[in-house]
């Protein structure tokens, strides 16, 4: 096992991984867990990555003391779809969707889960809680599940896609409406996990989470014969997972395995963009959207916890942030749906509908290599496509009525 700490990305200060943190105890900042890399890289010089695609082939680089203790659901290994026809239609030399959806629940968050969930054993936890806008609550209860632990979710009061909450549901979630929106559930189970340490807070601020999220980076290089694209294209909600991909590209070039970081490219919702905006007008601090709304309920979240961290992921590797407005997003779904036979919840769709306008405006060059991560399955918001879809035609049981209406 290669030794690992937790590390405040404001004021550097470590400490030791025993401890139950979530945020710094010293300023309050954001944790990150890092590992001893160069320990790491004479240990894959000894013993290659081997196996079949998954999150646990990557398990040298997950901080998890106890192997026998790791909560799995045979999550990652996701497709990494070649999409030449939406390319043709955007006007980029080589396009890539990482299809997400493909995950064990359906979106990317099962990568989280099977760390945080495991490391919540490892602290003895027994039960394990989180605040969510459909996806996290899902993953979340399903490894929980799996690990034999109560789990309960907080989510804001008709906000969440039904597909979403029926899994929560039938995996044994304690379910909890909060009449407010994600933030405001966020503080509750925030403050409940801190004063309650019998429970274990599993949203993204916990810094263990995101150390799944990275095999995503790890992913992609590795289907790409250990070769970073130029640019990876990103939905933000609460901005975990731009970060984590980065920092997953960012621990494969220490230890040798690639050469360069791509552009980390982010992308969010008109109703829900603070991180866009702060970058764009070139601040280090974002500005919280007070009621954030989109149709996009995976990414509507006007005070994103990991917000500081996508904007270094985002202005470290060069990459840059967009929004898109909902029927941008519709348009994309449509799209990809049509012309790749990718199906992906809105969310996702904001990642093709931002690289359309990004190539649009010139700030994208033709000639990249560009890879965009759909976090989500469509079936995770159906009536949302049941109503941008045109509906059903009817007929009688007749031949002659049938050919009316094909």
């Amino acid at each position: 096992m290669v030794e690992f700490w937790y590390e405040c990305i404001e004021c550097a200060q470590k400490f030791d991984r025993s401890q139950r943190l979530y945020t710094c105890p010293r300023c309050g900042g954001l944790l990150e867990i890092e590992l001893d890399l160069s320990t790491l890289a004479d240990e894959l010089s000894k013993h290659p990555l081997k196996g079949p695609l998954s999150v646990w082939k990557y398990a040298a680089f997950m901080p998890i003391e106890d192997r026998s203790k790791i909560v799995t659901l045979r999550e990652g290994g996701t497709p990494l779809y070649r999409c030449d026809r939406l390319a043709r239609e955007i006007g980029i030399r080589e396009l890539y969707v990482k299809y997400e959806g493909a995950n064990p629940t359906g979106s990317f968050k099962d990568r989280g889960m099977t760390v945080g969930v495991t490391r919540a054993l490892e602290y003895g936890a027994k039960t394990v809680a989180c605040a969510s806008t459909g996806n996290t609550a899902a993953s979340l209860a399903a490894y929980a599940a799996k690990a034999g632990l109560r789990c309960l979710v907080l989510l804001p009061k008709g906000k969440v896609a039904l597909g979403k909450l029926v899994q929560a549901m039938i995996y044994g979630a304690e379910v909890v409406s909060i009449e407010g929106n994600f933030d405001q559930a966020l503080d509750l189970v925030e403050r409940l996990c801190t004063e309650r340490l019998d429970i274990y807070l599993l949203n993204s601020v916990n810094p263990f989470r995101p150390q799944g999220q990275k095999s995503i980076g790890f992913e992609i290089a590795d289907e790409l014969g250990w070769k970073a694209p130029d640019r990876v294209v990103v939905p933000m909600g609460n901005c975990a997972n731009i970060w984590a991909i980065y920092k997953g590209f960012w621990e494969l070039r220490e230890v040798g395995l690639i050469a360069n970081i791509p552009r980390m490219t982010g992308i969010q919702a008109e109703g829900a963009k603070p991180i866009v905006d702060a970058i764009k007008r070139g601040l280090d601090r974002f500005i919280p959207v007070p009621n954030p709304e989109t149709i996009a309920t995976a990414i509507r979240i006007g005070n994103p916890v990991n917000g500081p961290k996508a904007i270094r992921a985002i202005r470290r590797s060069g990459g840059t942030a967009e929004s898109v407005t909902d029927e941008e997003i519709v348009e994309a779904q449509k799209l990809l749906a049509k012309l790749e036979g990718i199906g992906v919840e809105p969310a996702s769709a904001a990642t093709i509908a931002g690289l359309r306008k990004l190539r649009r405006n010139g700030e994208i060059d033709k000639d990249e290599q560009v890879v965009c991560v759909a976090t989500g399955n469509v079936l995770k918001d159906p009536e949302e496509v049941l109503r941008i879809s045109g509906g059903v035609k009817e007929v009688p049981a007749d031949y002659e009525r049938l050919l009316q209406v094909i």
